[in-house]
């Protein structure tokens, strides 16, 4: 069956802004057309299957770390699916490239530059999706670091904080402006990007562990917060996956292969593997899901 939600919006050349009864400061003003004044209507948009919908308004999503890895293939497996996608991060060149390749999939895409580790960044970012498509209905975290491997003995306050300001710093500033978004509208879902290693120990990944614990933290946190608003917040905890980060993590193919051989079903992940876990989750299919970790793993927890 296909669930509907209405959104009052205001419609005027050729774009739609939401407009709440919640005051929210200067974040939803209503949209005055240059050529004609606007008229309150009601949309009802549906879903259908995941993001697609069959109305005029498709979801507006917006993804962290869009750049590269599973952010990247999260990306495209919206647009192809029929969202409006902001991709963010802090390459330009590598954003516009993508943004390119959304729109000849026939997505709406715009690409924002951002650094997650700095607020007045993360705030702009979410304030100029808004701007652009009227609301947020999705947001992804994806941005992340492997940070420094080896032991405890060789970490430092630097590698702590190079690793905690982009897995942890990030994701809170991440959450704090997007759930300021969504609670206003009373309605989105957010999903942070873990890892395994946000449920289990690894010898000498130890900061970015406990890094990713504490992005499952805040997961389960957030979710309580917000619970019977309308919004959701759920974390996937990837295994192995084919990602330029797993290259730089394991440092060599022999390495590569020893982790993966690790994996009962003997293979690393693709990242559209992860990808179509988030466009679930994302998805009213997951309406009744929030504070969860999905693992998406190969079955590695399972053992």
């Amino acid at each position: 069956m296909l669930a509907a939600f209405k959104i009052p919006v205001e419609v005027g050349f050729g774009r739609a802004r939401l407009v709440s009864d919640v005051s929210q400061g200067d974040i939803f003003q209503p949209y005055k057309s240059p050529i004609m004044e606007s008229t309150k209507i009601t949309l009802t948009t549906y879903y259908q299957n995941s993001m697609t919908t069959i109305a005029e308004t498709p979801a507006v999503v917006l993804i962290t770390g869009a750049l590269s890895g599973i952010g990247r293939a999260t990306a495209i497996a919206f647009a192809k699916d029929g969202a409006h996608t902001v991709v963010s991060g802090r390459r330009d060149e590598e954003g516009q490239k993508l943004v390119a390749e959304l729109r000849k999939l026939g997505a709406e895409a715009e690409y924002i530059r951002a650094d997650v580790r700095q607020e007045k960044d993360v705030q702009n970012l979410v304030d100029q999706t808004v701007a652009r498509f009227g609301r947020l209905d999705v947001a992804v975290n994806t941005a992340g670091t492997e940070g420094k491997p080896g032991p405890v003995t060789e970490q430092t306050a630097e590698s702590y904080a190079a690793t905690f300001d982009t897995n942890v710093l990030g994701t809170l500033l991440s959450l704090k402006h997007e759930l300021r978004v969504m609670l206003a509208q009373k309605r989105g879902s957010i999903i942070n990007v873990s890892s395994t290693f946000g449920r289990a120990g690894g010898a000498g990944a130890s900061v970015y562990v406990a890094s990713k614990h504490a992005v499952e933290g805040f997961t389960k946190a957030a979710a309580l917060e917000v619970a019977g608003t309308g919004v959701r917040v759920n974390a996937v905890a990837p295994g192995a996956t084919e990602t330029g980060m797993l290259n730089r993590f394991t440092g060599n193919a022999a390495n590569k292969a020893a982790l993966t051989s690790g994996v009962p079903v003997k293979r690393a992940g693709e990242p559209d593997e992860i990808a179509q876990a988030i466009l679930f989750l994302a998805s009213d299919k997951a309406s009744y899901i929030t504070g969860a970790s999905l693992a998406v793993d190969g079955g590695k927890l399972a053992g």
